[in-house]
């Protein structure tokens, strides 16, 4: 998480630096103060990844002295056959046409879609409480 933490931490020195720059050079104060919230929530996802850094031990990329072999092994469960991915796409798709014509009820529709697909894909492999 040091990796990622360092990568954001460059990214917000680069926004709060731009926008000072663009402050001052061109005098327009929407561009600046969207450019300082940018670098606001760079800051807080660097400091999120610095804050669970110090609590995790480290990983082969945080290590210089590590080999690629120290990253093999099992990364999550994957599903090859599913097929809610295909759905979320749909679904998702279906509101971003109701957020442009803006009708309530296709956005109220396709938020349900969306929501339902979710889940789907979420409890895929949910089998229930293990009662033994």
């Amino acid at each position: 998480m040091k990796v990622e933490a360092k990568i954001f931490n460059i990214i917000t020195f680069f926004f709060f630096l731009s926008a000072v720059v663009y402050g001052f050079w061109a005098k327009e104060p929407v561009g600046t103060v969207a450019l300082i919230l940018v670098g606001a929530l760079s800051l807080l996802i660097g400091s999120y990844f610095q804050f669970v850094a110090r609590r995790i031990d480290l990983r082969p990329e945080d290590r210089s002295d590590a080999e690629i072999s120290d990253g093999a092994g099992e990364l999550g469960f994957f599903s090859p056959g599913s097929y809610w991915p295909f759905g979320i796409a749909a679904a998702s798709a279906f509101a971003g046409l109701a957020l442009a014509f803006g009708h309530v009820w296709m956005i109220v529709l396709s938020s349900g879609a969306v929501l339902i697909t979710v889940a789907g894909l979420v409890f895929e492999y949910h089998t229930g409480p293990n009662h033994e």
